[in-house]
């Protein structure tokens, strides 16, 4: 298996490798990333991306459908589900908006309310379980914002 150290990028790197693809790298991390916090969501009842969810509601509030999936990144048909499950666990609340009928408002109930102080340890049971310190994980944050803005701007471009 090679290892990032020991990936050739140059003008005559074999371009086909897996393991020397910056896309498998992002997967794997995201994946690896997923599988160490599933124990910890477990403890809460929790999928990976119900988590994301009441993260936005917690720090945004009550929000219109449309405004969680653009800070998501997600599409509707991808949020859509996840909001009927944590509704009927009882952790978020749907209605149509008073002030515009075709928009769907969505806020957090007492009950997921209760679980953000329980998820509040989620990130530093991360930390400490990778070993990673809180200034490579500022690093490592600020360098995947910048390579996120850059990808999404490629795919613009080759569009």
């Amino acid at each position: 298996m090679t290892h990032p150290e020991d990936a050739d990028t140059g003008p005559d790197a074999e371009p086909l490798l897996l393991d020397d693809q910056l896309c498998f790298a992002l997967y794997a991390a995201q994946r690896a990333v997923t599988a160490a916090y599933r124990p910890l969501l477990d403890e809460l009842g929790l999928t990976y991306p119900q988590y994301l969810v009441l993260l936005v509601l917690w720090e945004r509030g009550e929000i219109t459908v449309k405004e969680l999936t653009e800070a998501l990144r997600l599409d509707y048909g991808t949020v859509s589900p996840l909001l009927k499950r944590l509704e009927s666990a009882g952790l978020v609340r749907r209605e149509r908006s008073a002030r515009d009928e075709r928009s769907v408002l969505v806020a957090v109930t007492g009950r997921g309310e209760a679980l953000r102080e329980r998820a509040a340890r989620l990130p530093g049971a991360l930390l400490t379980a990778t070993g990673l310190d809180t200034a490579a994980v500022l690093r490592l944050r600020e360098e995947l914002w910048e390579l996120t803005g850059r990808a999404l701007g490629a795919a613009e471009r080759l569009r």
